[in-house]
């Protein structure tokens, strides 16, 4: 199955959007090339914005704790597993007493140092890193891999307590999930809402299946289009057949 996940609001897309980019940065820090460390620090010029716009520590700090709250109430529920329950109020606890100790905006370590600042603002420019740019950038991207990863984690592990937050509230979010097959008739399908608030849709499809999914949804109604995948650049054309799709919708 490929699942294609469909946030709600704007807090969980700037949610799934901050996972998307942790986990690509990890991904490009763990390669050896300089062209992956430089795309590494793209990644960690983006996560400084978005988290920065979005006053995430906060929200996440918020979140947490409303978690811990609810999950201890679970506390000698037979039908709860203990060590489960357990293992994740200590993971929140940890990860609330992380982000607790982040001092200063986020980021602000980085945006206090000239040389990564400098670079930041030639990225954003296209073709704005070459050599001649940044010299001094071009020398660190020369040194060995191992002396360039010492100096991106530098950089990257303060950022990484918001990770650990966003990981835990997305992990809760996707496991509390209803789920429901459905059919699409000729590629379309409706669905009322009844004014019920829903925070992640999931849409899952067989891999082998030649559809993508477009999907709209407020209070009111969830309405989804299954379209045929294109690169061509032809504008898309809704899938002529009944599409049989699952359906999963996610709370906190």
């Amino acid at each position: 199955m490929i699942s294609y996940e469909f946030p709600i609001n704007e807090r969980i897309r700037t949610l799934l959007r901050l996972e998307n980019l942790y986990n690509r940065t990890i991904q490009y820090v763990g390669c050896d090339s300089a062209a992956d460390h430089h795309a590494a620090l793209l990644g960690i010029f983006e996560i400084m914005e978005v988290a920065s716009r979005a006053d995430m520590k906060s929200d996440l700090l918020q979140e947490l704790e409303r978690q811990r709250q609810a999950l201890s109430a679970l506390r000698n529920n037979p039908q709860i597993s203990e060590d489960a329950l357990e293992r994740v109020l200590i993971d929140i606890d940890e990860t609330h007493c992380k982000m607790l100790n982040m001092t200063g905006k986020f980021g602000q370590s980085l945006r206090e140092n000239e040389w990564l600042m400098a670079i930041k603002q030639r990225v954003t420019i296209p073709g704005g890193a070459c050599a001649f740019d940044l010299p001094s950038y071009h020398y660190w991207q020369q040194q060995n891999p191992e002396y360039r990863r010492t100096d991106i984690d530098g950089w990257f592990n303060p950022l990484l307590p918001i990770k650990h937050g966003l990981d835990i509230v997305l992990r809760l979010l996707r496991d509390n999930m209803r789920e429901n097959n459905y059919t699409a008739k000729n590629g379309n399908f409706q669905q009322m809402s009844g004014g019920k608030t829903v925070q992640l849709l999931r849409v899952g499809l067989p891999e082998h299946l030649a559809a993508v999914p477009e999907l709209s949804a407020n209070r009111y109604a969830i309405n989804i289009r299954f379209v045929v995948p294109s690169t061509s650049g032809e504008r898309a054309k809704v899938v002529d057949t009944d599409v049989d799709f699952n359906l999963g919708y996610c709370n906190l």
